[in-house]
């Protein structure tokens, strides 16, 4: 019997989650936020703009495919594959579809990081150290059904996340490099039971982090998860293969530090802190990694006694090293919750491992909690969709044109048809959860998944339009076409890159920075909050400010459209343009 393992697990306590749910209920958190969605300020529409400058340098100035830049500026987070990928897809989108064709690849993306979640955790768990206790006259749980009933439960807490939801649908380098961590997390899991293709997985992960921006980042997580998966392997006849899986590795890290010296993608990106900067660092990894943190930490306490031995297993010391890492990086470089991003699969693996030691009463208190909790979400977003609608409640319709002004809400039927059929099947859920039926050891993460993942699908059904409004550009673009009419170029000065992204995507125009009026390009955009800084340069080049389009969603961002004082053709001066309403 191995007495170190805390897991009593029997063997009808591993019983298939059904797939069709599974990969619908993955779907259904992967689909929306991707699809019908316009590009949100400002990362999002950021890297919409570079990879626009690299699939049509004749937009704006000839872009470098190893230096991406927008409006003269290179991107500070030096990442390049994830901008290839979505210019590489945007070169055969047709037109108007330019968003939804350059997301393509990421949708891949988070789709593999699910799936290499639940194979890294089902790797995890088929260690000899991870298994059940063994009964003494049989019955206990089958090493693959118990490791499949885990990586179960590790998927459903990846997906319950609440940091998870919105940057991952975002078509940004901070998806990417959450792509290519799980790549590396699958890799060095599976070693060495699959190790071409965990060779490949490790070698595709490091490459692609290097070339996402996070070359330092690539190296810990290979060089750490090496070490520690080379010391976990206590039989003498796998010594020889672990030692040329330690070169081909070394090799591998090799790779990456060249590459990334070519490419010149090193930076210091350390920013100070103190102490007191800790209690920020500890509220970001609450509710960022909120409902699988408690269930991480139950895990370490319950697995305490192989945790003093840590890196003699794999199942503890992987995921931990990657959480270290990332939480370290998130701390060094200004606490962000885009670099924190990377440890959610590390803590989806040890919440995994909790959930055979769970005792019934704190099972119970998790679906309890969940079940108020995400139910109280997905009635607040019904019932704030009906006043949208109807005016009633009054309350909630007067506190949306507060924060909204502007906002004219619109109906769906098939936004609500999918809402509504959400809505039942989380009713469904929860009705099967509270009956009875035969344990298993994934059922406390099925309410907090399928709840986070119901509250994401109506917020991108019910409330796409309302979120595009006060998040887009779209308004604030179409109000500088009112006064600029056809023109097929526009000059600028001071403007934000999500702004130049906005009149790159929006209006098709090509972008110039200020100089003198010319006929090529006679207006100019400029943004509000630079006016002190510019206007009397503006005024010696010869340009007057003609209107002022302001974002309905946000009245502190407008920009101001200038016109040349005089037709730089006939040099008199110009009649004015219609202003915007």
């Amino acid at each position: 019997m191995n007495h170190t393992t805390p897991a009593i697990v029997a063997q009808s306590a591993v019983r298939r989650l059904p797939r069709l749910a599974l990969l619908l209920l993955c779907a259904a958190y992967v689909l929306p936020g991707f699809w019908g969605r316009e590009p949100w300020k400002s990362q999002d529409l950021e890297a919409l703009g570079y990879m626009l400058q690299l699939a049509q340098p004749a937009m704006g100035e000839v872009a470098s495919w190893f230096r991406p830049s927008l409006l003269g500026q290179h991107d500070p987070q030096l990442a390049l594959l994830p901008y290839w990928l979505g210019a590489a897809f945007l070169y055969g989108a047709p037109a108007g579809w330019e968003d939804v064709f350059a997301r393509l690849p990421f949708i891949a993306m988070l789709a593999l990081t699910l799936a290499a979640t639940w194979y890294a955790v089902y790797a995890l768990a088929r260690q000899p150290a991870a298994q059940p206790v063994a009964f003494a006259f049989g019955g206990e749980a089958k090493p693959a059904d118990y490791a499949r009933a885990l990586a179960d439960g590790g998927l459903l807490a990846l997906l319950a996340c609440l940091g998870l939801a919105r940057l991952a649908h975002e078509a940004t380098p901070a998806l990417s490099q959450l792509c290519f961590a799980s790549l590396i997390f699958v890799g060095l899991a599976t070693l060495p039971r699959w190790r071409l293709r965990s060779g490949v997985a490790v070698a595709l992960g490091m490459l692609g982090l290097t070339l996402s921006g996070a070359p330092s980042v690539a190296l810990w997580l290979g060089i750490g998860g090496s070490v520690l998966k080379a010391l976990g392997q206590s039989d003498p006849a796998q010594a020889r293969l672990r030692m040329l899986d330690l070169g081909l590795l070394a090799l591998l890290c090799l790779l990456c530090i060249t590459t990334a010296g070519y490419l010149d993608l090193w930076r210091w990106r350390v920013e100070s802190h103190t102490l007191l900067d800790l209690d920020v660092l500890a509220k970001l990894m609450l509710w960022f990694t909120w409902p699988a943190w408690p269930l991480a930490a139950w895990s370490l306490w319950r697995w305490r006694s192989q945790l003093s031995r840590g890196w003699r297993f794999p199942h503890l010391a992987l995921p931990l090293w990657f959480i270290a890492v990332t939480v370290f990086a998130t701390w060094l470089t200004g606490m962000s919750d885009r670099a924190l991003l990377l440890a959610l699969p590390g803590i989806a693996a040890l919440a995994a491992f909790a959930l055979p030691t769970l005792r019934r009463s704190l099972g119970a208190l998790i679906d309890w909690f969940t079940l108020l909790f995400f139910s109280f979400c997905a009635l607040s977003i019904w019932v704030i969709w009906i006043a949208m609608q109807t005016g009633f409640p009054a309350k909630p319709a007067a506190n949306v044109a507060k924060l909204a002004p502007g906002f004219l809400p619109e109906f769906s039927l098939m936004a609500f048809g999918l809402a509504l059929l959400a809505t039942l099947a989380w009713a469904w859920l929860v009705k099967w959860r509270i009956g009875r039926h035969r344990a298993a050891i994934w059922k406390s993460m099925v309410l907090p998944a399928s709840g986070a993942v119901l509250c994401w699908l109506l917020l991108m059904s019910l409330w796409l339009p309302l979120l595009n409004f006060a998040r887009s550009y779209v308004t604030m673009v179409q109000k500088v076409q009112m006064v600029t009419g056809t023109a097929s170029c526009l000059q600028y000065a001071g403007i934000t890159q999500a702004q130049g992204a906005a009149l790159l995507f929006h209006a098709q125009v090509r972008l110039q920075a200020a100089q003198t009026p010319h006929s090529d390009c006679p207006w100019l955009v400029m943004d509000e909050r630079n006016l002190p800084l510019l206007e009397d340069k503006l005024k010696a080049w010869g340009w007057t400010q003609e209107a002022k389009a302001q974002r309905l969603g946000d009245r502190s961002e407008s920009l101001l459209v200038f016109r040349p004082t005089l037709d730089p053709l006939s040099q008199s001066p110009l009649s004015p343009a219609p202003k915007p309403d």
